[in-house]
């Protein structure tokens, strides 16, 4: 029976669907969470500071957008702490004991250092759905914590959006009715 859980999650909606799941493994079994997120500056989604140019002609321009990027990068972390804090009040209330931390890096090599030394064992964490080429040069999180994590690892796919099916009857030839 697993009693310390690690849940790696992102401030969206695969983020809930993976702390729903992870609610639901803590009441049966009566395991501990920690709640994990990791800001990674490499990750499309966050404030890339290396696009800033260095070199500017005008470097009151360069002081003023290096300002604006830490600005912008502490509101993340501050978006991203009172996500963690909703859902850790969230575990409180249902009665599971829990905590949570934001760590920055990269988030495989993070969310398996944590695990070790937080003694995890088990991580929940979710998956996109990459592969070939995407998985390839876009990386991804949860085939790196699976290949590296110190304890078991379950990983939440995220829902896809349901498409209208459409029912054709295949064809049939003569011969394959007889």
């Amino acid at each position: 029976m697993h009693r310390r859980i690690l849940v790696a999650l992102e401030n969206n909606q695969i983020g809930n669907d993976v702390f729903r799941e992870a609610l639901s493994f803590a009441k049966i079994s009566g395991a501990r969470l920690m709640l994990l997120h990791v800001m990674s500056p490499f990750d499309e989604r966050y404030i890339n500071p290396v696009s800033i140019d260095p070199y500017s002609y005008y470097p009151a321009m360069h002081s003023e957008a290096m300002l604006q990027t830490v600005e912008n990068w502490e509101k993340l972390k501050q978006d991203n702490v009172n996500f963690l804090n909703k859902l850790c009040s969230q575990a409180t209330f249902d009665g599971i004991t829990s905590e949570f931390t934001q760590s920055v890096g990269d988030p495989g090599q993070s969310i398996c250092e944590v695990a070790s030394n937080w003694q995890a064992d088990l991580i929940i964490v979710g998956r996109r759905g990459r592969t070939g080429l995407s998985e390839f040069f876009l990386g991804s999180v949860s085939n790196y914590v699976l290949h590296h994590a110190p304890c078991s690892v379950l990983t939440i796919q995220k829902k896809q959006q349901k498409t209208k099916e459409t029912f054709t009857q295949p064809e049939t030839t003569e011969a394959a009715v007889r």
